[in-house]
């Protein structure tokens, strides 16, 4: 069981600043002979990385990794408790579909994750620093997209196959032409003047 003990958990968000849609998180656990490998493999800071490149990556994760998750919280909780509540609700549900907890989680960014019992580090541009956080961030980018290219269907007049929800001029102008949907962060949109 001593293994078990020092598992090291890379975890990461996606979608937080976006006027639409859920807040992703991922969480991965790596060896280091497969940090070495993913790197290897082209594995490194996903806003770096092509759609292709990080779509590639997707299944090399999935297969090299000791535990891979991905949680999300809904618009409906963003505008309730807020983004970083929401944002750290999603890193919760990633790490809680493990079956056992890691004994030290690496969290991107400079805010940590309040809830969470055990030890932490936060990392700013940790997607840089630790391969376990790039390739959280890549499996929640590519999960996130791929949900937001299904929804782009249904809501088609936000153009959310180009902007996955990011408040781009298409996206803002048709909110103040067509109205939020119900898949929208009403706490977000309060300075687009729209209902």
């Amino acid at each position: 069981m001593e293994a078990q003990e020092s598992l090291i958990a890379g975890v990461d968000e996606v979608g937080k600043g976006c006027l639409f849609g859920p807040v992703f998180a991922g969480a991965v656990i790596l060896s280091k002979a497969n940090e070495i490998k993913l790197l290897s493999q082209g594995l490194r800071d996903s806003k770096k990385l092509s759609p292709h490149q990080r779509n590639n990556l997707v299944p090399l994760i999935k297969k090299n990794s000791i535990a891979w998750s991905i949680g999300q919280a809904s618009a409906r909780e963003i505008d309730n408790i807020g983004i970083r509540g929401a944002t750290e609700k999603a890193m919760l549900r990633a790490l809680e579909k493990f079956p056992s907890p890691p004994e030290l989680i690496l969290v991107d960014g400079i805010l940590p994750i309040r809830l969470w019992k055990g030890k932490q580090k936060t990392q700013v541009r940790g997607e840089s620093h630790f391969a376990s956080i790039a390739a959280a961030s890549v499996l929640a980018k590519e999960t996130r997209d791929d949900l937001i290219k299904r929804l782009a269907l249904k809501y088609s007049i936000y153009g959310l196959d180009k902007n996955k929800g990011y408040g781009t001029e298409i996206h803002r102008t048709s909110l103040i032409k067509a109205g939020a949907s119900t898949l929208h962060r009403k706490s977000f949109l309060s300075r687009f003047e729209i209902d």
